[in-house]
């Protein structure tokens, strides 16, 4: 016998696929307004949290396509390459390039910060 309701049982992925949407909306709009690539970081690992204490680690694994640390390890990579555009273009570390199209190496730093929360 589950030591959880029913009530919790069934509505883990949900919850979960519903945090996920969330953490991605925060990381889109991050780069212009409050919200970003920690927080949308945050809303993930609290959704995967939910499933591993709920339905139980093997869950969460099987949920997640990748493995935690090649992700994390990915997104520090990404985040310091972001930083190293405006370095290549004779400008301090960090200093993020925007094009015409409103994009930015920001969103770039915004998602390698993600993967590595």
């Amino acid at each position: 016998m589950s030591p959880h309701s029913v009530l919790l049982l069934k509505s883990a992925r949900p919850l979960y696929w519903l945090l996920l949407a969330a953490a991605l909306w925060v990381l889109l709009r991050g780069h212009n307004e409050p919200g970003g690539g920690f927080i949308g970081g945050l809303l993930a690992v609290a959704g995967s949290s939910l499933i591993a204490i709920i339905l139980g680690a093997p869950a969460a694994q099987r949920l997640q396509p990748l493995a935690p640390l090649p992700l994390a390890m990915a997104g520090v990579g990404l985040a310091v390459l972001s930083g190293l555009v405006g370095t290549l273009s004779g400008l301090p570390f960090l200093t993020h390039l925007w094009t015409d199209l409103g994009l930015s190496t920001v969103m770039l730093f915004d998602l390698g910060v993600f993967f590595a929360v």
